[in-house]
């Protein structure tokens, strides 16, 4: 039988996941890249983007808004300002913040709104939308 990671998930408000993982799927500012049991020690920043994890037959996916990911080689911790579990995340509201999220970026055009921080909201609520139709 193969070794398991342990995978850890902590926001500022909460450890949102402890669990075992055959693998663990990031979003690395550089790209994406995964993780297995046994993996050479690092530390990479993360992007806005979807993770997920395997364990077994099981997968599980969730979005998170950048952060940072530590890899010990039996251990995955990733401490991000926000995640949450697709299964966790509220169609509705996400949706809802999709659409401020299009009109402010709309707005920056012609106002004066910071452009990155509009795009990084619209990514954020896109990413959002993704993972919680898995």
């Amino acid at each position: 039988m193969a070794e398991k990671l342990l995978f850890e998930v902590v926001t500022p408000d909460r450890k949102l996941l402890s669990t075992e993982a055959d693998v663990v799927v990031l979003p690395g500012v550089e790209g994406q890249f995964g993780v297995l049991y046994g993996h050479v020690p690092f530390l990479s920043a993360l992007d806005i983007g979807e993770m997920y994890y395997r364990d077994g037959g099981k997968t599980e996916y969730l979005s998170v808004s950048g952060g940072f990911a530590e890899v010990t080689g039996k251990k995955v911790t990733i401490v991000a300002e926000a995640a949450e579990l697709g299964r966790e995340i509220d169609i509705e509201r996400a949706r809802r913040a999709l659409e401020r999220a299009e009109k402010r970026l709309a707005m920056a055009r012609t106002e004066n709104i910071d452009w990155a921080r509009a795009e990084a909201a619209l990514r954020r609520a896109m990413m959002r939308m993704k993972v919680a139709g898995r």
